[in-house]
């Protein structure tokens, strides 16, 4: 079953994040609260990881995974970024998004949406998971946590250990959410292309 970790969302205990750190290092995959719900996450170099998660979501290998990043400097070293997308991202990161950008030769083949070699990338906007982000000291590979037939992310800890806490290594626990997603921002044409209208305020986009 998943070890259980209570983490204030406001002043996060540095010594439990550690303990979480340790698990996703130990090719640990982890539940935990973003500002849109619950979501799954592993590192990037864990292809096991990758597998349990799509497992647990069904998911195919045209999804768009999304790597959580602290700020620009970690987003721009995983995708093509150019000027007037950069400063786009500086605008509005971070916050209640998902950028879908073109990937570049650091992300894993297995990551990218195979169809046309995007990732998704996200800068939260959430004291936990920065955090982690910082902790951990490198990005974390997430999806939402959306199990088959649901419409919306898992937003109550406790359920998530009833359900699948068998499956995974450890849920932080941050409190209940709402569910209402993220905005996701397509950015590999000439001009962005709003594919989901979300928590994100989707102005500086049209």
């Amino acid at each position: 079953m998943a070890q259980m970790f209570y983490i204030h969302p406001d002043n996060p205990q540095k010594r439990l994040l550690e303990q979480v750190v340790n698990i996703l290092n130990n090719q640990g995959v982890i539940a935990f609260p973003t500002d849109s719900g619950y979501s799954l996450g592993c590192t990037l170099d864990n292809k096991y990881g990758v597998d349990r998660i799509c497992k647990i979501r069904e998911l195919n290998k045209n999804h768009n995974f999304t790597l959580m990043c602290r700020d620009l400097s970690e987003l721009s070293s995983y995708a093509y970024v150019d000027n007037s997308r950069f400063r786009l991202l500086k605008n509005n990161t971070p916050g209640q998004y998902v950028f879908i950008l073109e990937a570049n030769k650091e992300v894993p083949r297995r990551l990218m949406n195979e169809k046309r070699k995007t990732i998704g990338l996200r800068i939260p906007d959430n004291k936990i998971d920065q955090s982690l982000l910082a902790l951990l000291t490198k990005p974390l590979m997430t999806t939402s946590l959306i199990l088959p037939n649901d419409d919306f992310a898992q937003s109550d800890p406790e359920e998530i250990d009833q359900v699948i806490g068998h499956q995974i290594d450890a849920i932080i626990h941050g409190g209940y959410l709402g569910q209402q997603p993220t905005s996701i921002i397509d950015l590999t044409h000439d001009y962005p292309e709003i594919i989901r209208r979300g928590s994100g305020d989707v102005t500086p986009f049209i």
